[in-house]
């Protein structure tokens, strides 16, 4: 697999403008640059993170595992070294934009940390940002104000103004994506509902195999574990993981109480390793162990 380190050589592959600074490349883009563009590409990695707002009347590109249709376009977010896959990019509607930095451009500024906590950069592409119109311009814009600071002569001052405006770029999608998790919450109780089927057949399954996995279950849901995370989040206002401990717990609560299995017998059962750190994530979670419990519940 092909794998990038040098911008330069990274946006020659993908037959754009050579960058202005060796750390950073921002890219208008519309049909006459996509004319060019590199219509199909196999699995590739590289060393940078890349906002786009692509508006491509066709073409598919896989990022991960999982495949996106532009039939509508979206507002894309990659990390480095994320394996990216594409074809067929025929047309484009209306313009866009490219931005590209080496991880190396933010090293050492409140962004490089800031940007770790952002998870669309984590997302599979099926979960690309969708922008209103009104958003479309407020992304626009902030675009607008960062190209022009890497078009001028860059001073002692450019790096940090870029760099504010990419902060300010992020803060806004984050938003946007809070809203576009709120607009979808049909299709978020579709995927809480299919969350805990798939917790249900874990443990219907002969072959039970330790503790049920976020990512395990992402997988199945073909979505990204932060995804699925952030989803459950916004729609419960839990996390996957305390979504996975309370359906273990409600679960351990039935086996004490409608059973005569003794705590190890049902520790095993649900996939602990060891029935001690059983007892210890239910004390965790109820504030007493399983024979505390039980003996509560009896008396």
């Amino acid at each position: 697999m092909k794998h990038f380190s040098s911008l330069s050589e990274y946006l020659g592959y993908l037959n754009f403008p050579r960058p202005e600074h060796p750390l950073l490349s921002v890219v208008p883009i519309d049909s006459t640059l996509m004319h060019g563009f590199r219509d199909s590409s196999p699995p590739i990695t590289n060393d940078f993170y890349s906002i786009s707002l692509k508006k491509l009347v066709s073409g598919n590109l896989s990022y991960g595992r999982t495949k996106y249709d532009f039939a509508n376009g979206a507002m894309v977010f990659m990390a480095p070294r994320q394996i990216a896959q594409w074809d067929d990019f025929i047309e484009i509607e209306d313009q866009g934009f490219f931005i590209t930095f080496h991880e190396d451009f933010i090293r050492g500024t409140g962004l490089s940390d800031k940007i770790k906590a952002y998870g669309y950069f984590s997302y599979t592409i099926n979960e690309a940002l969708h922008l209103s119109p009104k958003e479309e311009n407020i992304m626009q814009s902030i675009f607008d104000t960062i190209k022009s600071e890497y078009r001028n002569n860059q001073d002692e001052f450019s790096k940090d103004i870029i760099i504010s405006q990419l902060e300010t770029l992020l803060k806004f999608a984050d938003r946007f994506y809070k809203r576009q998790f709120i607009n979808r919450q049909e299709s978020s109780s579709k995927l809480l509902d299919k969350f805990n089927t798939e917790l249900r057949r874990y443990y219907e399954d002969d072959h039970l195999n330790g503790l049920p996995n976020l990512n395990t279950i992402a997988e199945l849901l073909t979505v990204s574990q932060r995804y699925l995370s952030d989803t459950l989040k916004t729609e419960t206002g839990k996390s996957g993981k305390e979504h996975i401990n309370q359906f273990i717990l409600e679960k351990a609560k039935d086996e004490l109480l409608g059973s005569l299995k003794s705590i190890s017998e049902i520790a095993y059962e649900l996939g602990f390793d060891y029935p001690q750190n059983f007892s210890k994530m239910f004390k965790r979670e109820t504030g007493m162990s399983p024979k505390s419990f039980l003996k509560q519940q009896l008396n």
